[in-house]
């Protein structure tokens, strides 16, 4: 915790990145050794064009029991950087399940909630919306 000039408490957000995978995806697999290990460019490919979840949002969708697919996370992550490019910043995405709060500037989903939850709140400093 800190102090902002005001003398009011603070308290800094810490994110943790996590896989594009779907949290409650099968997490032990391993990869066959017949498969050749990608490159470090393609990996960078990769990971670059994937959101990170902070450790709220990561939270969030285990409290609450939402699983969304690793093909949401995609059209997610699609959609995002399309906004992104168009000048958005921090965009609500609501989806059939789930509503999600996500900075597009840094790649990041913030918070989550289940999308009967999101009915009943007023969110504020978003600059777009995106409706899957």
């Amino acid at each position: 915790m800190w102090m902002n000039k005001a003398g009011d408490s603070m308290h800094r957000i810490q994110f943790q990145h996590v896989s594009l995978q779907s949290f409650h995806l099968q997490q032990n697999v391993k990869p066959t050794t017949e498969k050749k290990a990608a490159s470090f460019n393609e990996q960078f490919e990769i990971a670059k064009n994937e959101l990170k979840i902070s450790k709220h949002a990561n939270e969030r969708l285990r409290e609450r029991n939402i699983h969304i697919s690793e093909q949401e996370w995609k059209k997610v992550t699609d959609k995002v950087r399309e906004a992104r490019s168009k000048g958005v910043n921090q965009p609500l995405v609501l989806m059939e399940q789930a509503a999600l709060i996500v900075s597009a500037k840094n790649g990041t989903v913030i918070t989550v909630m289940e999308r009967d939850e999101a009915k009943e709140q007023l969110f504020t400093n978003i600059d777009g919306t995106i409706v899957l």
